[in-house]
């Protein structure tokens, strides 16, 4: 299915009730609606801004990439029922936003598993992202795009820093999802699992001791106003799923397909990092605008996964039998 406007447009503005949605009469052959939750300044908002210009420009103008960000056209639990349902085009959804749907989709956030940068490159296309793939498309929509939102992890909190197991005992912290906040429940914390444009204001009300979320997130999203300790480590691997209406994909002309899909595959690349470990310059930032943060050392890492992988795993596989299994055993060999 093609998306021609002005018709085709105004009938979606219509069902959205948006008005923010119209679009001028000299407009693009085709246009794709990308909804995704990150503020402007996120590096992922940044990459998706170059995706739709290379999209532009490959396309000579015939397709357009709208892109709706911080979560103003849908919130993040809402983003795969609007795609699968033809309402928008396209959303990027991060992968452990899945929760039960596809429990398999967290297997990236158990820590310490999958951060390195070569596990990155060997997963983009391999056996397991080609499982991962069909079972979204089982559910209604095509990824087309594995985009790393982060392979770091920060811990931030405002009377101490979280260095090892014991500190978190009886802490209120943002989780991720149930896999992810077994791990912390194995250390003593009490997570509470919510989307990182609600983190902020939970840590400065303090519903929340303590936060969690990438390190150039927690300068994005200013966690060092309301924060005293940041302490960082290459804890999870998360991804952006850039995801379709399969109907409209398949409905594209196929030069339309394969341009959206080169640029795709670009962002995809601008996302994966050159070398291991947290970027030292990312720490810095957060130092200078008042946070006191840290990068974790091999050594107290190997402290936090031994603390937080068995349960991690042991939940993984009770949700995800029998293909979590298999699953593992895939990842293990990259």
């Amino acid at each position: 299915m093609t998306t021609r406007r002005p018709f085709t447009l105004a009938l979606a503005t219509a069902a959205l009730g948006l008005a923010s949605l119209a679009t001028p009469a000299a407009a693009a052959e085709f246009t794709m609606r990308l909804s995704h939750q990150f503020p402007p300044s996120h590096h992922t908002a940044v990459n998706l801004t170059q995706f739709a210009k290379e999209v532009a420009a490959a396309t000579k103008g015939r397709a357009e990439v709208q892109i709706f960000g911080a979560a103003q056209l849908f919130k993040p639990n809402q983003h795969h029922a609007a795609v699968a349902s033809g309402k928008i085009e396209s959303a990027v959804m991060l992968n452990f936003q899945w929760g039960g749907t596809i429990p398999e989709m967290s297997v990236t956030i158990i820590p310490y598993l999958m951060t390195s940068v070569a596990k990155q490159k060997a997963f983009i296309g391999s056996e397991p992202s080609r499982l991962l793939d069909a079972k979204m498309l089982a559910k209604g929509v095509r990824n087309i795009a594995w985009i790393v939102d982060t392979n770091d992890g920060i811990f931030t909190s405002g009377k101490k820093p979280l260095v090892t197991p014991a500190d978190f005992a009886g802490l209120k912290i943002r989780g991720l999802n149930k896999l992810f906040d077994s791990g912390l429940e194995a250390m003593g914390a009490s997570p509470s699992a919510m989307p990182g444009s609600e983190v902020y204001q939970s840590l400065q009300t303090g519903v929340l001791d303590a936060g969690f979320t990438a390190v150039k997130a927690a300068n994005s999203r200013k966690f060092y106003e309301v924060q005293k300790y940041g302490v960082a480590s290459n804890i999870i691997l998360a991804y952006d799923n850039l995801v379709v209406n399969p109907a409209w994909w398949d409905g594209l002309p196929a030069d339309i397909r394969n341009a959206i899909q080169k640029a795709a595959d670009a962002a995809v690349k601008r996302s994966i990092r050159t070398t291991d470990g947290v970027p030292a310059e990312d720490v810095k930032v957060l130092n200078e605008k008042g946070m006191q943060a840290i990068a974790l050392s091999k050594a107290q890492e190997k402290v936090m996964a031994d603390a937080m992988q068995p349960a991690v795993k042991r939940e993984f596989l009770r949700a995800t039998a029998p293909d979590g299994v298999r699953l593992l055993e895939l990842i293990d060999r990259l």
